[in-house]
């Protein structure tokens, strides 16, 4: 069999990134509008750019994706579509990359011809629900970072036909899990899901008296372990992180990883790509899990985990200043300190400065210099790079931009359901309490547990029976065979009521004649077209996207063609995570720079954080009720020792809109 060689996918949050990209010779470009894109803090591009863009690369045989990889809320349908008929109209993009399963529905309804790719943030994570992924429209997935190349070749013996997988080769690492991370949002009221975070697992955290950046993740770089990718066909394409970096940056790491793709087995130019990587100004980068046998944890409390190229630290004189470990140009772009740093600046370098050279720092008005901050280089303004990007700018802006008008457009409707009548007792609604300690302890209203094995070993066929079965919000493929048996053990013990918390659980079950499915709450939806999607796969219910504020959790309820489900108290997770720091001390309190509490605890192999407040929407369950919700659920999560819980509102997004 020829094994095709994989597509170098490259960034672009600005015009010269995209040009950056074209210069370097990607196979492929991926970037955001600016709207509904998982990276609302880069510049991204109006329609009328994206026009005139994507025909400069197609002139040269290269593709473009449009990430409309956005959380979806009920009063943004309409805006959506508007978007869609005009990347139809204008732009006609190879492919759009997706989390909400609403955009598959709109997009090929306004009659979009191009693929559609499952972003990370969906969190397709185990062979079984690839299926899943494929019968919902999708033509390919884009894998977590999480996963090792064992896991990765598991995953593409079982891709059906007409689907294909994407792998992130290089860029920053998220800590949590993509679309398991409610960290941004709880703390401030930005959602990654929307594409806004503003990074507080980057932050400075104290436990014990130990001030470290527990959370602040190294990058991630496939490097010289290229090749291993090149073996799996079903692995078409090779991504690179970076929608918020420089042009610099695209420049070198697409050269980097075409030569480690096309001449990887030849020393020189191996060298040279890892030169090339290592100009690119990235954080320190670790391989992660990608080889099984070897994993490198990506959090190092003595490494500087910034932003850009670390080049030295702070020195205080007459003035501050820095020597420099890296040669400058005129026109670099220096940062000093972390962006959550009260010494945070960001200065051009005006002329060029030698290694070991010394430049004096200038401080903006109110900003003042500690001694230690470090120093990183964030852009470089090459000559050579900036003349080719200058040559294409000079074609791209002789090309006629479109007349961008609005459309008319056949608008897809959605019929809602009287879900007030399903699964509703007395009118009242269920309240039901999820807890993992196989049934004890506390429940108010209807039984709930975490499925195990374990747990259905436990407990008698009755109690299985009448119980509120909830899957994992992440299953990894080694993990994939446990669900799927326990699965079956509670089917035949008699239970009837499952909540799947990844819409692809749904291949765990063959027939869904006589039972209960509910998409959880960590499916993330938001709107009724996604819903809409979800009653064609064969769910009963769902759970509304627990970021939602009150107009979104209402309007959702008026339009729901399926019954809907709220969590409205508990311990719900900042985030989930496959890693831990090794200085970090589980089940023991943290607190950040804002006297913010938490503390992190292991859950069925994955590290689970959680904040030192509960959620707390009970006062609003009447509202809810009256809008049309009819499953109330509480998460009970054991809270460890000497982690005394704040008494806050706990209202989450209720008071403010979801950004």
């Amino acid at each position: 069999m020829t094994i095709r060689k994989p597509l170098i996918l490259a960034p672009a949050g600005d015009v010269d990134s995209f040009l950056a990209a074209i210069a370097a010779k990607a196979d492929a470009i991926y970037c955001g509008l600016k709207i509904f894109s998982a990276r609302m803090e880069a510049s991204n591009f109006s329609i009328e750019e994206l026009a005139r863009l994507t025909a400069l690369a197609e002139s040269r045989g290269i593709a473009v994706h449009v990430a409309l990889n956005s959380l979806i809320k009920p009063n943004e349908i309409e805006k959506t579509e508007n978007i869609l008929a005009k990347l139809v109209e204008y732009v006609r993009p190879h492919a759009l990359i997706v989390q909400d399963l609403a955009v598959v529905r709109l997009a090929r309804n306004l009659g979009f011809k191009g693929e559609i790719h499952l972003s990370t943030l969906a969190n397709s994570s185990f062979p079984a629900g690839l299926d899943a992924v494929k019968q919902a429209g999708f033509d390919r997935v884009v894998l977590p970072r999480e996963l090792n190349v064992d896991e990765i070749k598991t995953m593409a013996e079982k891709t059906p036909e007409g689907l294909d997988l994407e792998v992130f080769i290089h860029g920053a690492l998220c800590y949590g899990v993509s679309g398991r991370c409610y960290w941004s949002s709880w703390f401030g009221g930005k959602s990654g899901l929307r594409g806004r975070c503003v990074q507080p697992c980057r932050r400075v955290y104290s436990q014990k008296g130990d001030k470290q950046r527990f959370f602040s993740c190294l990058d991630f770089s496939v490097d010289v372990l290229a090749k291993v990718l090149k073996g799996i066909p079903e692995v078409t394409t090779w991504k690179i992180e970076g929608r918020k970096k420089s042009p610099h940056y695209v420049f070198y790491t697409v050269k980097a990883y075409r030569m480690l793709r096309d001449h990887g087995q030849e020393p020189d130019k191996k060298r040279t790509a890892l030169a090339f990587l290592e100009y690119a100004m990235g954080r320190p980068s670790s391989h992660y899990n990608l080889l099984p046998q070897r994993p490198q944890n990506p959090l190092k409390s003595d490494v500087e985990t910034g932003s850009g190229l670390f080049a030295g630290r702070v020195k205080i004189d007459k003035h501050p200043f820095f020597v420099t470990r890296e040669a400058l140009s005129k026109g670099d772009l220096l940062r000093i300190g972390y962006e959550d740093g009260k010494g945070h600046s960001i200065q051009r370098v005006t002329r060029s400065i030698p290694k070991r050279g010394k430049l004096v720092l200038m401080a903006k008005r109110g900003t003042r210099f500690q001694k230690g901050d470090p120093v990183f280089i964030v852009d470089r303004r090459e000559p050579e790079v900036y003349s080719l990007i200058r040559e294409l700018r000079n074609e791209f802006e002789q090309l006629e931009s479109p007349v961008v008008r609005p459309l008319k457009k056949k608008s897809l409707s959605v019929k809602p359901k009287n879900s007030r009548k399903r699964g509703n007792r007395g009118g009242r609604g269920i309240q039901m309490t999820l807890t993992r300690r196989s049934g004890r302890g506390r429940s108010d209203g209807e039984k709930a547990l975490w499925l195990s094995e374990g747990v259905l070993q436990k407990l008698p066929s009755r109690v299985i029976r009448d119980t509120w079965w909830w899957l994992s919000p992440v299953v990894w493929p080694g993990d994939e065979a446990s669900h799927i048996l326990a699965v079956k053990q509670a089917l035949a013990k008699g239970a009837r009521r499952f909540v799947l918390n990844q819409p692809w659980q749904r291949s765990f079950f063959a027939d869904v004649r006589q039972l209960e499915l509910w998409a959880g709450p960590f499916c993330n939806v938001g709107n009724n077209h996604a819903l809409e999607s979800l009653r064609v796969q064969g769910f009963s219910g769902a759970f509304a996207a627990p970021e939602l504020g009150e107009e979104g959790f209402l309007s959702l309820a008026a339009t729901s063609p399926l019954p809907l489900g709220v969590v409205v108290a508990g311990n719900w997770p900042l985030a989930i995570s496959r890693i831990v720091s090794d200085d970090i001390r589980l089940d023991t309190p943290f607190e950040s720079p804002m006297r913010e509490q938490g503390w992190v605890s292991r859950r069925d192999g994955n590290y689970w954080v959680f904040p030192g407040w509960r959620l707390d929407l009970t006062p609003k369950i009447r509202e809810l009720q009256r809008a049309g919700y009819t499953l109330f659920a509480t998460l009970e999560e054991p809270v460890p020792k000497g982690m005394t819980l704040k008494q806050r509102p706990g209202l989450w997004n209720w008071d403010h809109s979801l950004l």
